[in-house]
């Protein structure tokens, strides 16, 4: 019986959904107890909420660009660059996809970063159970870093982003019980402190210099732009869903709707917890951080369920590039065997029928040899904090807002300075002012990391 490796789109809103939630509730939750210490009571959650309301109107305005033409029957864009190069032109779409895939190389580097860092807390937990809360435990995350990077080695070998569902599921799973061991643990320190903590400003100037009040306050911005990121793979995930009725755009807004609003509860309520628990003084990852000690036990189960999340975060964030490489080795090279050749492993007992992984050698090759480079960088900057914000400013504007944007409002000819195009413009140019403002601000925390900082040598 030949190999049965075809695969039939078939996502529903409820695996679109997965793909988004296993995309958004990623380590950038844990930075956001720390956030808000930055920014206080008042400015802290409203930030929270403004960035899920633009990332969610946004992303509703990205998913009618799935289409082109008729939302049921037109032109398929299966890539958020095809959606760009059928709706805008020139050198929009190379600075589209510039932009696209350097964001996803960065977040392949900041998610290694936070899975070695959960895998090393592990670590120190059991070591300050064991030692005593005031032993220095410090240890290397360098090798932790290539034990994730073997990982995903491994599961980049997945072809298509169709066939990493369950692998997006079981991820969400795993953000949901990190979250809630996190959420959990600050309602015990709140009960313990018999108060909450905190300021409606945030951490005062007298803590922190005056300068370092604005960085960090900027990069606070960051952080949460980070947390509430995945417009860049949005086209990717609605090309999962099967053909309608109803419209992908719908199903896509419904899956949208559904995850921005899950994860908007559980980042307030860990972020606005965590603040709660520790006040200024709350730790720039909240399970790593160790504003909690005990129980250790429990801290190893967050922090564990934290890789195994961060694994499958990894593979759909970078389903895109891979593919799109792929394809371009094909299209430049499309008689050779190294890069169009595929050979038919069998998965099951020798003897049976049944099916079979078909391996190509140019996505071995390709796709470990990402992996391994983006384990390379991640040894040189393990800055957990300074990184996501960075990468959180870096992909904001451009990818979740002004792209969408301008990609809706030609596909709905809005009229040129009509109040709904003077509305959509005021947006971006807003974003762009916090994208620019957050950028600076993660850029001076990297800057000051950097003066003490020795590669492949520090240790947490």
């Amino acid at each position: 019986m030949p190999c049965l490796c075809c695969y039939v789109c078939a996502g529903t809103m409820w695996t679109a959904s997965a793909h988004i939630i296993t995309a958004v509730i990623g380590s950038g939750v844990l930075s956001l107890a720390w956030a808000i210490a930055q920014l206080g009571w008042v400015a802290g959650p409203a930030v929270m909420l403004l960035f899920s309301f633009v990332t969610y109107y946004t992303s509703a305005l990205l998913a009618d660009c799935y289409r082109s033409g008729d939302p049921c029957t037109g032109k398929r864009n299966y890539t958020y660059m095809d959606a760009v190069n059928a709706n805008l032109s020139g050198v929009k779409v190379q600075i589209c996809g510039f932009l696209q895939y350097a964001n996803i190389v960065g977040v392949a580097i900041g998610y290694t970063i936070a899975a070695s860092i959960s895998m090393l807390a592990i670590k120190k937990a059991n070591c300050f159970h064991v030692e005593g809360h005031g032993v220095p435990c410090s240890i290397s995350s360098t090798p932790y870093m290539i034990i994730f990077g073997v990982a995903e080695i491994f599961f980049s070998q997945i072809p298509d982003f169709d066939q990493i569902s369950w692998l997006s599921i079981l991820a969400a799973v795993m953000s949901f019980t990190y979250s809630t061991i996190g959420l959990g643990l600050g309602i015990v320190q709140v009960v313990a402190n018999k108060g909450v903590q905190g300021s409606l400003t945030g951490i005062s100037v007298g803590v922190v210099a005056p300068v370092d009040k604005v960085w960090r306050s900027l990069q606070a911005f960051g952080d949460i732009a980070f947390a509430y990121s995945y417009s860049l793979i949005l086209i990717e995930i609605q090309d999962t869903i099967r053909a309608p009725p109803p419209s992908e755009s719908k199903v896509m807004r419904r899956a949208t709707i559904v995850s921005v609003a899950v994860t908007t509860l559980f980042y307030m309520l860990c972020g606005c917890m965590g603040y709660a628990a520790f006040g200024d003084a709350a730790p720039g990852n909240l399970l790593t951080g160790f504003g909690f000690y005990e129980p250790f036990w429990l801290l190893d189960v967050a922090n564990a369920a934290i890789v195994v999340h961060l694994v499958g975060a990894y593979q759909v964030y970078c389903q895109p590039l891979f593919a799109f490489v792929e394809k371009w080795a094909q299209q430049r090279w499309p008689k050779s065997r190294y890069i169009t050749g595929e050979v038919d492993v069998p998965l099951s007992l020798a003897g049976s029928a049944g099916r079979c992984y078909k391996m190509n050698l140019f996505r071995l090759t390709w796709r470990t040899a990402f992996v391994v480079a983006t384990t390379v960088v991640s040894m040189l900057l393990p800055f957990f904090n300074d990184v996501v914000g960075l990468l959180g400013a870096l992909g904001f504007w451009p990818l979740t807002v002004y792209f969408p944007v301008e990609m809706y409002i030609v596909q709905k000819k809005v009229p040129r300075w009509s109040t709904r195009w003077v509305c959509l413009q005021l947006l971006s140019l807003a974003c762009l002012i916090i994208t620019v403002a957050s950028a600076a601000g993660s850029v001076a925390g990297i800057i000051s990391d950097l003066k003490v900082y020795r590669p492949f040598v520090t240790t947490y």
